[in-house]
């Protein structure tokens, strides 16, 4: 037993490369990051960049996105009662999409209905355009990021092959390995990039159908209310 124990204990000592081997197996995030080169300072400003454009992007769009239940209910109490003015000044106070879009039309009230219906359209169009803002930008980091990380491997593979021809003889399989492991890191660098922009993108755009289609709710009720009778 005494024997055994002094075996458990000696087989380390006797064999200090298995241990070393162990840590050099492991290696930081970080490093591999740094050794992708300045393709992975490129891929990291422009994931900066689609992090802030989300955010951005998401917090105005959901601001767009919500609505007063009683608004539409209170316009048309005004209109068919003839309150023009406390119509205008509630589409005013509201200071969204659906507000500004109504307030077109309610200060083209005595004109043909396609003139209003056009105004209205107008503005719906502009407030849209507003909440695309930026999102194609979105959508070229998208495709843009994983072809730039092909980009590096390519220029990483380059180098590993540059580096064997001039090792000559000396060529080993640990000189291969490295320089193809720190050009694939390039790749995932990417991949990973255009993946997160990408479901951002499509969230995004997700979101602005949806006020896409309120809008249109909304503009269809207020030219179905101009063809009801004043009071």
């Amino acid at each position: 037993m005494v024997a055994n124990i002094l075996l458990q204990i000696s087989e380390p000592a006797l064999n200090p490369g298995i241990q070393s081997a162990q840590k050099d197996i492991s290696l930081p995030i970080i490093d591999l990051l740094i050794k992708g080169g300045w393709i992975m300072g490129l891929l990291a400003i422009l994931s900066v960049i689609a992090v802030y454009i989300f955010i951005e992007r998401y917090l105005v769009i959901a601001k767009a996105a919500k609505e007063d239940k009683n608004f539409m209910n209170n316009i048309r109490t005004f209109i068919l009662n003839g309150k023009v003015d406390s119509a205008k000044a509630l589409c005013l106070n509201n200071n969204s999409p659906i507000g500004r879009m109504i307030n077109k039309g309610i200060s083209r009230l005595g004109k043909p209905l396609n003139d209003i219906n056009a105004a209205i359209e107008n503005v719906g169009k502009l407030e849209i355009s507003e909440l695309e803002k930026n999102l194609a930008g979105l959508a070229t980091i998208a495709g843009a990021a994983p072809m730039l990380g092909f980009l590096g491997t390519v220029i990483g593979m380059i180098q590993a092959f540059y580096d064997m021809s001039m090792a000559g003889n000396n060529i080993n399989i640990e000189l291969l390995s490295k320089g193809i492991y720190q050009a694939m890191i390039t790749t995932v660098g990417g991949l990973i990039v255009g993946i997160l922009a990408y479901i951002f993108y499509n969230i995004l755009v997700a979101k602005v159908q949806k006020v896409v289609n309120l809008l249109e709710i909304r503009a269809s009720e207020f030219m179905d209310l101009l063809h009801e009778p004043v009071k």
